[in-house]
């Protein structure tokens, strides 16, 4: 093990606090403060992969063993007397956050798009952002509410997010086709698989786990096509069956970002790749620096949204807000 190992995941710990959980839970933004300046934690860390290193996977895992939730240090003695089942557990988990509130960023772009759509996510976890013409939304605009709801009423799934006036869409989405790709899919109609994706959810985030139950509900009536693989090698495959006459999407939200650079970089270039495939991705400012240097904006910690490899926003990691990058356009 090396300094320069704990100075890494103690750097990571310190943004993750600053920019993820800072004024979003102050229970996560309290243990990752802590953990960047306590060694014998972050020797531990040190013990694990690199992608099992993250604080999202680690304060989940220890959530779903039982650790205790409130102030620092009981935590830091419960993970010092566990250690050994924590480490097993980040070793076969992965951070597979299925939040359904992120539609409420995609819609701007999926409403825009001619349809009929098919829908293709890559890193999909149970699919549950794969039902965006399923959900209602709530747009917040200055204070003024947008709603928009599905043809058959009000869903019981309802997704709000603050946005600017230009950017908000005006129908939902027709989707004729969709299908997942992961490496872990998760079966939404299996109760473990929920008590999981229940347990990613930050502690403080109660309306969070409401939205998760409803729009499992509603994806457990329809189950979504699921398939198991490496988004590199499957997404050609899936894009190559997408039923003909429709437009076909592919999209992820924070999921390249567990790419390394190199397997990155591929990806893009595979997307670029793809004949009359329109390509969205919802990744952080760190992903895709040829993304990040085009939009020319802070993004404060929130996800560039892109079209095709151009930057038209910045979303709320977890889709509760969309503000339009100046002079990006709004049609794709």
């Amino acid at each position: 093990m090396r300094d320069s190992d704990l100075d890494r995941i103690a750097v990571g710990y310190r943004r993750f606090a600053d920019l993820e959980a800072r004024g979003t839970s102050a229970i996560y933004e309290a243990w990752a403060r802590a953990i960047a300046v306590d060694p014998e934690i972050l020797a531990l860390l040190a013990e694990l992969p690199r992608r099992k290193q993250q604080p999202h996977l680690i304060f989940a895992c220890a959530r779903l063993l039982g650790a205790p939730v409130g102030p620092f240090p009981p935590i830091r003695e419960w993970m010092l007397a566990h250690w050994p089942e924590l480490r097993a557990e980040a070793l076969v988990r992965a951070t597979q956050t299925n939040e359904a509130g992120r539609c409420a960023v995609l819609l701007p772009v999926l409403s825009r798009l001619p349809g009929p759509l098919a829908l293709i996510e890559a890193g999909a976890s149970a699919g549950l952002t794969l039902y965006p013409d399923r959900y209602s939304y709530r747009y917040d605009v200055g204070g003024h509410v947008r709603a928009l709801d599905p043809a058959g009423g009000m869903s019981s799934a309802i997704l709000e997010c603050t946005i600017d006036e230009a950017s908000v869409p005006e129908r939902l989405p027709e989707v004729v086709w969709r299908a997942g790709i992961d490496l872990n899919p998760l079966d939404i109609t299996d109760p473990a698989a929920l008590t999981w994706l229940e347990t990613l959810i930050w502690p403080e985030h109660e309306h969070r786990r409401r939205r998760l139950d409803a729009a499992a509900a509603i994806a457990a009536a329809d189950p979504p096509r699921l398939e198991q693989g490496d988004i590199l090698d499957r997404v050609p495959d899936l894009v190559a069956r997408a039923p003909r006459g429709a437009r076909v999407v592919v999209y992820h939200s924070s999921v390249v970002m567990y790419l390394d650079a190199e397997r990155r970089a591929a990806f893009a270039d595979l997307m670029r790749g793809l004949d009359d495939v329109t390509w969205v991705s919802n990744e952080g400012s760190d992903v895709f620096t040829e993304i990040t240097m085009k939009a020319g904006v802070d993004a404060g910690g929130r996800n560039i949204l892109a079209v095709n490899g151009d930057p038209i926003a910045l979303a709320g990691t977890h889709g509760q807000s969309y503000q339009a990058i100046p002079g990006a356009p709004l049609g794709v």
